[in-house]
């Protein structure tokens, strides 16, 4: 097996809160234990440019608490063909890289392992993603901050609900997982929570309705915006059958992707970084860095993109049984 004296580090894909945490660790670790450390600007796309920087502990100095990427992320169609995985490698080359360390989601991982195949180079990863729906690892960097900046917004959105006794949707993000939905659900109250994994039951939730106190001020319906029709639609079939209430959408969008990442995001993306690190030093290749049960564990990139479809059916059960 070939010294690793010199790695690169990249994030691609989504941005999510934690990821300049993430990057800070690696840089960090990897000087620490006497490597030569690289940032790659925008992702795959500066891989293929050869838009390659050295990187050294003060290069991270300042950004723990800072949201969004140093390094700027992006989608690089030019890294899906052979022909720009190539120039990527030999980009690589010029300057000595021995391993990468990618930090995004199931696109991200995707991508190395492509890239392990085809010109086997080491490469570790780090989730980094605020959808939570990659495999091994209890938490992926970003979902904490996301879900409890939709529970600040919708805390706030509770206040004029109550002000004026109205119904809110509020559509989240969640275009394939409904786990910022579920959480922040159940954290702000939900009367409903609407998610892609399930079937919605259109009675069942105008039933529910119908059924919780009439004395309520407020209702607040949560939307992923993954479901089979969106918060538009749910909004119109909720004016629909209740003409008397007064309903009210609000789509809270990308301020979910930004922010100051919380303390669990910071702390996970630095045991994740030095754990990627210290992965590739033990010889590993073509897995994910991840958080089971309190300790970092190691997951083939093919078994840690493999969506989450199963949700636990408790919290579900439990935003019924609450919305009395």
């Amino acid at each position: 097996m070939k010294t690793i004296k010199n790695i690169a580090v990249l994030t691609s894909g989504g941005d999510a809160p934690g990821m300049n945490a993430a990057i800070r660790a690696v840089v960090r670790a990897g000087i620490y234990n006497g490597l030569n450390v690289f940032g790659v600007l925008r992702g795959y796309d500066g891989l293929v440019q050869g838009d390659i920087i050295p990187m050294d502990a003060k290069s991270v100095a300042n950004i723990i608490q800072r949201g969004g990427t140093v390094l700027k992320t992006a989608r690089s169609d030019e890294f899906r063909t052979y022909e720009g995985r190539e120039k990527a490698f030999e980009n690589i080359k010029k300057l000595e890289i021995d391993a990468l360390v990618v930090i995004g989601g199931d696109g991200t991982f995707t991508g190395a392992s492509k890239f392990i195949e085809e010109f086997d180079i080491p490469i570790m990863g780090i989730p980094g993603t605020i959808d939570n729906d990659l495999a091994g690892t209890d938490f992926t960097i970003g979902y904490d901050t996301a879900i409890n900046t939709v529970v600040d917004a919708v805390d706030k959105i509770r206040d004029t609900a109550e002000s004026h006794d109205r119904l809110f949707v509020v559509e989240v993000m969640g275009r394939d997982s409904g786990l910022i939905a579920l959480r922040s659900g159940i954290s702000t109250g939900a009367e409903a929570v609407l998610i892609p994994e399930l079937q919605v039951d259109y009675d069942a939730i105008m039933k529910r309705l119908d059924k919780t106190r009439k004395n309520k001020s407020s209702r607040i319906i949560i939307v992923a915006e993954g479901d089979k029709e969106g918060g538009m639609v749910v909004a119109d079939r909720i004016k629909e059958n209740f003409p008397h209430y007064d309903v009210r959408l609000s789509i809270l969008g990308h301020i979910q992707r930004g922010g100051k990442p919380t303390c669990m995001d910071r702390v996970l993306a630095s045991r994740l970084g030095v754990g990627a690190v210290e992965g590739l030093l033990a010889g590993r290749r073509g897995e994910m860095a991840g958080l089971l049960c309190g300790h970092v564990e190691f997951t083939p990139f093919s078994k840690a993109i493999k969506h989450i479809d199963k949700i636990n059916e408790n919290l579900t059960r439990i935003v019924e049984i609450l919305s009395l």
